[in-house]
């Protein structure tokens, strides 16, 4: 990060990294305008070459954003990293493309990281298009913590997840990570620890940084007056079975990281398991409606095509 950058009287720098999500795109530019901070700000597009035209929508219509474009796609960590270098905000916010900021929810992080010098990091409430909770925070990830979560045991005991449903939304709480979907940090913070870790692709880069924020001794806090919504997955969506793997690939590399060969190598059996076990059920689900027999079998292809890759991961 380039700390001659830094301008002092500028509250927030906005950094969106977009691939091929156009529209909404211009929709969350649009909301950001709509709700902005009461304080200078400045937004940074970076475009993963996207081919729907998104980087002339961004010229067109925002001439205000100062818009990097990619002539490849970097990886999701590595194009916040590029933006991160030319932002000049006190504090620094990730914000993914499919979102909507509602009033208020950007004023609500900056003030809460003011009144907060031990808050290192912060994370927004997010929430569906139709207005339910979404899952924005989590505990950090350990083999048994995945391991409950790949069979789905927090529907008999929360402890993969956080029970968000029963949170008060009147106050901001302590959490080990929040996604990197609505994420701001201080910048002093980041001079400290460093950028995201772009040897990652696409996914567990914002968990990697709530670990490293966390033990550098800063607190991580939801701030549910944050309030924005997040449509989910849009570019991924568009290559789910690639990005499946890259899910397993990132979370095999975050636990070979930071607890060790032997911990990835046991992780990667976890994964194994849970696979074998789901196309084990795979037959039971031609009794089921014929949606819910497609999810099941595109999962059962995803799961088998995770079973030959684990060994390269």
């Amino acid at each position: 990060m380039n700390a001659a950058n830094h301008n002092p009287t500028l509250d927030l720098s906005i950094i969106i990294v977009s691939w091929n999500t156009r529209d909404l795109l211009a929709q969350c530019l649009a909301s950001v305008y709509a709700h902005p901070p009461s304080g200078p700000f400045e937004i940074i597009v970076v475009d993963n070459a996207s081919s729907d035209g998104s980087a002339a929508m961004v010229r067109e219509r925002f001439p205000d954003v100062v818009l990097l474009p990619n002539d490849h796609n970097p990886g999701f960590a590595a194009a916040n990293n590029r933006a991160i270098a030319h932002s000049r905000g006190r504090v620094v916010m990730l914000l993914n493309p499919d979102t909507v900021v509602f009033p208020g929810a950007l004023d609500a992080l900056i003030e809460f990281l003011a009144a907060n010098p031990a808050a290192g990091a912060a994370g927004s409430r997010l929430l569906n298009p139709d207005g339910s909770l979404q899952p924005s925070c989590h505990p950090a990830p350990t083999v048994t913590r995945e391991l409950w979560r790949l069979f789905h045991l927090d529907r008999l005991k929360p402890l993969a997840l956080y029970p968000m449903a029963a949170w008060p939304v009147d106050r901001p709480r302590p959490v080990d990570a929040v996604m990197g979907a609505a994420l701001v940090v201080r910048r002093t913070v980041i001079g400290e620890i460093g950028v995201l870790d772009d040897t990652y692709f696409m996914f567990s880069e914002e968990v990697d940084w709530c670990v490293r924020i966390r033990r550098a001794g800063w607190s991580i806090y939801w701030v549910p007056q944050s309030r924005i919504v997040h449509f989910g997955g849009q570019s991924t969506r568009q290559i789910a079975p690639a990005m499946f793997l890259q899910l397993y690939r990132a979370k095999v590399q975050y636990f070979r990281k930071h607890y060790g060969a032997i911990y990835g190598l046991l992780y990667k059996g976890e994964l194994l398991l849970a696979s074998a076990a789901r196309l084990g059920l795979t037959p039971i689900s031609w009794l089921l409606q014929p949606n819910r027999r497609d999810d099941h079998a595109r999962l059962a292809q995803h799961y088998s095509r995770l079973i030959l890759a684990l060994p390269k991961m």
